[in-house]
C-alpha cells in the first residue's frame, strides 16, 4: 500500500478515526500510508499510543497551518507485549475514599476485559447472578470475604479465584479494604453497584 492517501477532511468527525485504523489494519509490516487532515490529530495519536504504543510510525510531512500530512507506518505485524500498568501502584495510589474500577484496558481491539477494583473497607457488591461468562479474580492487597449460593470463601492477597458464568457471588472487603483484578472476554459494559462500609449503630 506504499503510497496511499487517507484524506479524512471530507468526512463527518465521527468516521474519520476508524477510517484511518481501517487503512492501518489493512497495512502489512513496513507498509504505511498519508494522513491527509485540516488540523493536528493529536486524539488519532494518543489512540494509537494506547493501541500499538512501539510498533508504529507517525512522521510529519505537513506540518499546517491549513493541512497537516502524516506518514503512518506499520512497524510490527501486530500489536507489541507489553507491560500495561503496575497493578500495586495503582491500588495504592487511588483516591481516598475510592471504591469501585480503578484501572480497566482501554486498547480499542481487544478479545478481554479487565479491570482493577478497589473497594473500601467494610463497603463491598451486593449479591447477583454473573454475566453469561467465566470471571477470573486475582486478589492484590487487603482481605475480605466472597459470599456464593452456599457458602463463604476468604479473599487473601495472592488469591486466584473463579467465577463460572452465572454464579451468584457477593464481595465484602475487610478491615484494611480489599484490591482485585478481574478478567473475562470482552462483553457488553457490566455496571456493578458498590455498598457502602457497614457502620456501628449507636
Amino acid at each position: 500500500m506504499p503510497g496511499q492517501e487517507v484524506d479524512v477532511r471530507p468526512l463527518r468527525k465521527p468516521a474519520k478515526h476508524p477510517a484511518v485504523f481501517q487503512a492501518y489494519d489493512a497495512l502489512t509490516a513496513g507498509e504505511s500510508f498519508v494522513l491527509i487532515n485540516n488540523h493536528d490529530p493529536r486524539h488519532l495519536r494518543e489512540e494509537f499510543d494506547t493501541d500499538h504504543p512501539g510498533s508504529y510510525g507517525w512522521d510529519y510531512l505537513t506540518n499546517g497551518p491549513e493541512e497537516w500530512r502524516i506518514r503512518i507506518s506499520k512497524r510490527a505485524s501486530t500489536p507489541l507485549p507489553r507491560v500495561l500498568c503496575n497493578a500495586a501502584a495503582v491500588t495504592a495510589d487511588s483516591a481516598p475514599g475510592t471504591s469501585g474500577a480503578v484501572w480497566k484496558l482501554q486498547m480499542r481491539q481487544r478479545d478481554l476485559d479487565a479491570n482493577i477494583i478497589r473497594l473500601q473497607p467494610g463497603a463491598g457488591i451486593g449479591a447477583h447472578d454473573g454475566p453469561g461468562l467465566d470471571v477470573l479474580v486475582t486478589v492484590l492487597d487487603g482481605a475480605g470475604q466472597l459470599t456464593t449460593e452456599l457458602g463463604t470463601v476468604e479473599l487473601h492477597p495472592g488469591a486466584l479465584v473463579w467465577l463460572p458464568r452465572r454464579s451468584r457471588r457477593q464481595f465484602t472487603a475487610g478491615p484494611d479494604g480489599l484490591s482485585y483484578l478481574t478478567v473475562h472476554q470482552r462483553r457488553q459494559s457490566l455496571t456493578l453497584s458498590t455498598t457502602a462500609p457497614k457502620t456501628a449503630g449507636p
